[in-house]
């Protein structure tokens, strides 16, 4: 896959994200992807793997902030990596505003996503 295909790919990947449409997100990975979200009990987070629990995965991110939006996206590509950059925004079930600054790293085998590893800047108040 070319380089503009695959920022073609993230920029829907980011609308797919911000419509919470967990079906057309997972269309995009592949059936043995992984998914590294930033928190969690190791240096890699959580880590998520295979179709089902990647999609599980994704689920929680979205139950945990209801309204999440990626904004002010910008993605670079080269060979079978990928980068999205963004402004992620939104409000916690508990009520906590959330406003933080992160990127998304993929890899990808024949066009679809196999590993999603996220980073974000985690703000103190």
């Amino acid at each position: 896959m070319d380089d503009k295909a695959m920022i073609g790919i993230l920029k829907e990947l980011v609308a797919a994200f911000n419509a919470h449409d967990l079906d057309r997100i997972m269309s995009f990975f592949s059936r043995d992807c992984i998914l590294e979200m930033p928190r969690g009990p190791d240096c890699w987070g959580t880590r998520f793997v295979g179709f089902d629990a990647v999609r599980e995965g994704l689920r929680g991110r979205f139950a945990g902030i209801p309204n999440v939006h990626y904004g002010a996206d910008t993605h670079l590509a080269a060979g079978d990596v990928g980068v999205s950059r963004w402004t992620v925004t939104g409000t916690t079930t508990a009520g906590q505003p959330v406003e933080v600054h992160g990127c998304d790293f993929y890899e990808f085998r024949e066009g679809k996503v196999i590993k999603k590893d996220s980073y974000w800047k985690i703000r103190e108040r």
